[in-house]
């Protein structure tokens, strides 16, 4: 278990760089369980098939019936997930929301594909990314599959860290997705007022997609056309909770709230913590490397 002093996009840079190494990568059989593996996304659309036959009161109409889906989103996996549901036939409208680590919610507005001055630390830890690699899957799919554009977007944002999407890819991308962004500030609300109302106790993350339902008027005055579904004011709406709130204790307190901790997470706080610190400055990779070798070694 390695520990490091910095930001998930920069955590990701080693590990790009060990999955780059096809060699390396083959002889000790590396495996990632975020979402640069592919099969986590293909996993996360069945969820969305979850969510709307949960969500759907009865699927003996024609049109079927629209969802209306809102997801915390971070790296951007979970969203891509719901892109490929969509296209796959899934009448659900999308919300992508984000914390104060705004880049997506910016590129659906307004086409802006570029980094802030740095990584914000919010209380959706998981969410504070400035380099969401899996719009470029997202935008692929949008493109018709236009490999060639793709490489030059993304070659382009690797250099400079700023792109303006083509205006045409633009307007695809505002009409598959809906966006929001939301402050340390929303978040705690949403956690407060989803306990008043409700008994319960959401993660941070979650409080984030909680905010955006929060913040939305009555639907009865809602009536307008969202991509290739009109938003309906019956349609449900459903929130994904990527988390327990058992691992954000702080976050909780924070909000006034009092944690509610399962026996096996209890159980943790008597246990040693074991990991090996990086440090800025330190190659990361190459610890990686040595710490992947030398586990293999004990095999």
């Amino acid at each position: 278990l390695l520990t490091a002093r910095g930001n998930s996009d920069e955590i990701d840079v080693p590990i790009k760089e060990l999955f780059a190494d096809v060699d390396f990568a083959r002889k000790y059989n590396l495996m990632s369980l975020n979402s640069v593996n592919w099969s986590r996304i293909m996993v996360q659309i069945a969820h969305y098939f979850y969510a709307y036959f949960q969500c759907t009161p009865s699927l003996d109409t024609t049109p079927l019936p629209v969802v209306e889906i809102v997801v915390p989103t971070g790296g951007g996996g979970n969203i891509t997930a719901g892109c490929i549901a969509q296209k796959m036939g899934l009448p659900i409208q999308l919300v992508a929301v984000v914390n104060s680590n705004d880049i997506v919610h910016r590129a659906v507005q307004h086409g802006d594909f570029s980094l802030s001055e740095s990584v914000k630390a919010t209380l959706a830890s998981a969410m504070d990314i400035q380099e969401p690699y899996n719009v470029e899957r997202i935008l692929w799919l949008l493109s018709g599959s236009d490999s060639c554009l793709m490489k030059t977007l993304m070659e382009r944002f690797s250099e400079v860290k700023s792109l303006k999407l083509p205006e045409d890819l633009h307007r695809k991308l505002s009409e598959t997705l809906r966006s929001c962004s939301a402050s340390d500030e929303d978040i705690v609300h949403a956690m407060q007022r989803c306990w008043e109302e409700n008994g319960y106790l959401l993660c941070p993350h979650s409080a984030v997609a909680a905010h955006y339902h929060y913040s939305q008027p009555d639907r009865a005055c809602i009536h307008q056309k969202f991509s290739r579904f009109a938003f309906l004011s019956s349609a449900p709406r459903c929130c994904l909770a990527p988390a327990s709130p058992a691992k954000f204790q702080e976050a909780l307190l924070r909000a006034g709230l009092v944690p509610q901790l399962p026996p096996e997470i209890t159980a943790l706080t008597a246990m040693e913590t074991r990991s090996t610190l990086l440090e800025r400055g330190q190659d990361w990779a190459q610890a990686l490397r040595e710490q992947i070798k030398a586990a293999a070694q004990q095999w």
